[in-house]
């Protein structure tokens, strides 16, 4: 069977047409499977960046990395832009990647990758650059400061990009109430901040520290901390400490003066009943203590210790009372009054018990006859009372008698 030519023209290209649908369709599927992949990247100032960007299935197209102004960075191997701070890492016909080094914050923004298919596909990576605060500084402590002075103490740091964080410390325990300010830099990339902590100064403050502490995600968990240390002086305080609290006649006691101030009060001045020390060979004062040797009764009086620093004097007094020594054996021993008078309530309780122990028992005897019948009593002599008591003595009625 012969074929006509117009049949085999006609399969002829019906084929073609077949090779050509089957070659596009070919080509839009590995065109889909050709995008570029990137990712964002954070780096601290100063430091280096890496951007990568791949290609899973690519044929041999271009790959090329573009800055946040369009300009073009590497196109495959080949750099573009004449920066000595960016550098080719990688070239392929998967990956192209680069590095930035000595990372500034005019760098921050959005990078492209470009695959150069038909039509071009893109990939952005946005670069940020953080801002490193500055060494904390605090000011507003000018030491020393009074006791009971209002002070107003401020820590600033500057640089930072985003804004960066303070806190207060004194004596590692956080202070809460404090003022943030926040305000824009010049290059209105970074920012200043600062905070103040008010409070009145006060005695338990001498030698704290108060320290601020920056924290920013480019320190790495490592904040920056500036510290101070509290100068407070404040007027003596002042205390008498006894050596005993039963001063007896012939011995001796020490009185220790306390003091506490600062700047620290030295030395300190002893007095007795508003005047001078009145026997200074036994009463000796050896820097903040008073010796007495061989106390009398002449020694009972108010003994004032005075304390003075440059910010001003306090006092405190003792009352001695000087005690008999007999009278301090006797409290030593037994006290006899108070077992005589335990004995005499012991004695007078058992003597009560027996009594009222008799009268019971007595009470409670029963009853017993007498010789006595009923109208004995009526008898004119002795023997009628007899012979009436015997002769009526059957069936006569009893007459009970009852001791009391």
């Amino acid at each position: 069977m012969r074929l006509q030519p117009s049949v085999v023209l006609r399969f002829y290209s019906l084929c073609g047409i077949l090779i050509q649908v089957a070659a596009t369709k070919s080509k839009v599927k590995g065109s889909q499977g050709q995008f570029p992949l990137t990712q964002n990247v954070t780096v601290i100032e100063g430091e280096t960046a890496t951007l990568t960007c791949r290609v899973d299935q690519n044929d041999n197209t271009s790959l090329q990395w573009s800055n946040p102004a369009q300009q073009t960075l590497y196109f495959d191997d080949k750099k573009a832009l004449r920066d000595n701070r960016i550098e080719l890492l990688r070239a392929s016909w998967h990956e192209l990647t680069i590095r930035v080094t000595d990372v500034s914050l005019s760098d921050e923004g959005q990078y492209t990758c470009s695959l150069f298919t038909m039509p071009v596909k893109t990939s952005k990576a946005f670069l940020t650059v953080l801002g490193v605060p500055e060494t904390p500084q605090i000011s507003g402590f000018t030491s020393p400061v009074m006791e009971g002075e209002r002070m107003e103490l401020t820590c600033k740091t500057s640089g930072s990009k985003p804004a960066a964080d303070i806190r207060w410390f004194k004596n590692d325990k956080e202070v809460k109430d404090v003022k943030y300010l926040k305000e824009e830099d010049a290059n209105r990339k970074t920012f200043t901040v600062s905070s103040t902590m008010h409070f009145r100064a006060d005695r338990s403050d001498d030698g704290a520290v108060v320290s601020c502490r920056v924290d920013h995600e480019s320190l790495n968990s490592t904040p920056q901390i500036a510290m101070q240390v509290l100068e407070i002086h404040y007027i003596p305080s002042v205390k008498i400490i006894p050596s005993t609290s039963w001063p007896v006649e012939g011995q001796s006691i020490t009185l220790i003066c306390e003091s506490k101030g600062k700047p620290l009060p030295d030395p300190v001045l002893w007095t007795k009943d508003g005047g001078e020390l009145p026997d200074p060979e036994r009463m000796v004062v050896n820097g903040r203590e008073l010796n007495i040797n061989f106390l009398n009764k002449t020694d009972n009086g108010t003994y004032r210790c005075e304390a003075e620093n440059t910010i001003g004097q306090n006092s405190a007094e003792y009352v001695l009372i000087i005690h008999d020594p007999n009278a301090l054996a006797g409290q030593t021993g037994p006290d006899h009054a108070l077992i005589g008078g335990i004995v005499a309530v012991v004695v007078f309780v058992t003597l009560c018990s027996i009594i009222l122990l008799g009268r019971y028992l007595a009470r409670h005897k029963g009853t017993y006859l007498t010789n006595e019948a009923k109208g004995a009593e009526d008898a004119p002599d002795a023997d009628t009372a007899i012979i009436n008591a015997e002769g009526s003595q059957v069936n006569a009625e009893e007459k009970k008698e009852y001791f009391i």
